[in-house]
């Protein structure tokens, strides 16, 4: 954390769970940070009302008694951003817990204070400006290589301005060091290479910028059938076991973001455990580099204060916020969203505040919007262009898409992968259902997919879609009568679907070739489904039987294509749809 304390403000009055109601608060400020008792510990100004205020403290309040001391700190609740941020896994507060676990035993002692990033470690800084330069916020004055792969710019905190009076010669530097003094119009301002910024204000911004680029993920239901924008907003609702942390954790293993910032969120601890234990073995297919020197994780599992779940939100939005200033393009898993508007509800609850629809705080949309609002593609102070994706999960209890998490983060989202638990159960993943999904990113990246892969992709797409839906009616009538009373054409609509679902849509995320499919890879595939339907049609309408369709050797050949060919030799597929069009051509010339 790393805040100073002030004074004392107050002093406590009654404790209730993490909410303790503070008396005689003279000098304390709404959203301050504040410490509380003793040992403190951290915990906000959440309500003011005369000398009453409300704190909901991030830590175990066990222990705490009225007329306890309670500190002010003078600041919001910040985070501190620098060198040191990435690889790194802090709890929702941002103390780092594996400096924290050096100090505590099998729990977070509570009460323990140990600086964001580590005051120890000495950077390379090389300045990128010189004394008597003009500088204002977002400004980089230098940069630090922080890994191979991330150079972190050192930029200027937001609202800072004036005469770069003077700056550091290239060496190695703490983040707490001064580097550089700005004379402002309050006077000389010390920079350093880390700053601090309130979680829950966005960073500013000069505008936003059209959603045209599609942030490439590696899944093929995703980017083919429901592609999100880079700077778009995705909720993925599923039940319990349907798949969302699975389904989360391949995105942020292989899209094309420069930083994932991975928020856990009140999940169970055995599934944080299999983040932080596979992302330092996995690979970047970029890069070659492990995925951790471009990953950011925020582990606040259910066993921690229920206020600091509601705070971890906040404090990835803040970190993302902080790369796509340099320029980069950021990703964020939130898992689960759900888990954090529980903690709202839970803290609403202890403040006695009016319950709306099944117990939630009245004021749940507006905190659901306010998140996924920070998400962009944009502009930057400085005139750099970066994005922050926004990924929620969702979890709504017994998989009931109309409780009010689901049906407020569809308001305020524009892309919508929704889990299906019968497709889970039947080992299908991912299990995003390609009835109830959507994207409204469709017309928009669609030119960046005609003018950088394939003008026939949209048309794929289109195509496929269509014979998805006609699938479902023919499935109602199959239920009826069988399918063996349906013509050959429409059995052949069925064979064509179920083919897609297999060979495409279907995924192993264990398998080395099928994990992660490049996009030219994925229209290649797709667009051999559709020749085989295409042509397979013309065949049946010859009189060719669907029978003699399915025997084609061919037919096997585009079923395994997902785990034959692999990502950097495509050849094997342009293989696949010559032999394709051979074969049709000799069962045409037969019946003709």
């Amino acid at each position: 954390m790393g805040q100073s304390v002030k004074q004392v403000i107050g002093q406590v009055g009654r404790v209730y769970g993490p909410v303790i109601e503070a008396l005689g608060v003279r000098d304390g400020m709404m959203l301050e940070l504040v410490m509380v008792g003793d040992e403190y510990l951290v915990g906000e100004i959440i309500k003011l009302e005369g000398e009453r205020a409300v704190i909901q403290v991030y830590e175990d309040t066990t222990g705490i008694a009225p007329l306890d001391p309670i500190y002010g700190s003078g600041m919001p609740l910040s985070v501190e951003l620098g060198p040191g941020l990435i690889g790194n896994i802090y709890d929702g507060i941002q103390r780092p817990l594996v400096e924290i676990r050096k100090l505590s035993e099998h729990y977070i002692d509570r009460g323990i204070r140990v600086a964001s990033l580590n005051r120890d470690t000495h950077w390379t800084f090389k300045p990128l400006l010189h004394e008597g330069d003009q500088v204002s916020g977002g400004v980089s004055i230098g940069t630090v290589r922080e890994t191979e792969r991330i150079e972190q710019k050192i930029l200027v905190p937001p609202g800072t301005s004036g005469l770069l009076q003077s700056i550091a010669s290239p060496g190695e530097y703490r983040v707490d060091e001064p580097i550089a003094q700005v004379e402002t119009e309050e006077g000389i301002t010390p920079l350093y290479l880390m700053h601090r910024w309130p979680i829950r204000h966005p960073r500013p911004i000069t505008r936003r910028l059209p959603l045209e680029i599609p942030l490439i993920t590696g899944q093929r239901v995703i980017d083919t059938l429901f592609p999100v924008a880079r700077g778009g907003t995705v909720a993925i609702p599923g039940g319990f076991g349907t798949g969302k942390t699975m389904t989360q954790q391949a995105v942020a293993k292989w899209c094309d973001a420069d930083i994932i910032v991975y928020i856990g969120c009140g999940e169970r601890g055995n599934e944080m455990t299999d983040v932080l234990t596979a992302f330092p073995e996995l690979v970047d297919p970029r890069t070659g580099k492990s995925l951790m020197e471009r990953t950011v994780l925020i582990a606040n599992t259910s066993n921690m204060p229920v206020s600091a779940r509601e705070a971890s939100i906040y404090t990835g939005a803040t970190i993302a916020e902080y790369f796509r200033d340099q320029g980069f393009h950021v990703a964020i898993m939130a898992d689960s969203t759900s888990r954090w508007a529980e903690a709202l509800r839970e803290l609403s609850g202890r403040m006695e505040e009016m319950p709306a629809e099944e117990g939630f705080p009245a004021y749940l949309p507006t905190r659901i919007a306010e998140f996924y609002e920070r998400a962009g593609y944009v502009e930057t102070e400085a005139g750099s262009i970066g994005s922050v994706s926004i990924i929620g999960a969702v979890s709504p209890p017994g998989g009931d898409f109309s409780e009010p998490v689901t049906q407020h983060t569809k308001r305020f989202v524009r892309c919508f992968w929704a889990l299906d638990r019968g497709l889970a159960n039947a080992r299908h993943y991912p299990s995003i259902s390609w009835l109830d999904s959507y994207s409204e990113y469709l017309l928009e990246i669609s030119g960046w997919w005609e003018q950088n892969i394939s003008i026939e992709w949209i048309k794929d797409r289109r195509e496929i879609m269509d014979l998805l839906l006609r699938e479902v009616k023919l499935q109602q009538v199959v239920k009826l009568v069988g399918p063996d009373a349906l013509p050959d054409s429409q059995r052949f609509i069925l064979d064509v679907c179920k083919l897609f679902k297999e060979a495409f849509l279907q995924q192993n995320a264990f398998d080395d070739i099928d994990r992660y499919s490049t996009i030219e890879k994925q229209v290649r595939m797709l667009h051999i489904i559709i020749t085989y339907w295409r042509r397979g049609s013309t065949a049946i309408k010859r009189g060719v039987t669907l029978v003699k369709l399915k025997k084609l050797k061919v037919y096997q050949d585009i079923l395994k294509m997902k785990f034959s060919v692999p990502n950097d030799d495509l050849s094997a597929l342009s293989k696949i749809e010559g032999r394709l069009e051979r074969s049709m051509d000799q069962l045409e010339n037969i019946y003709v």
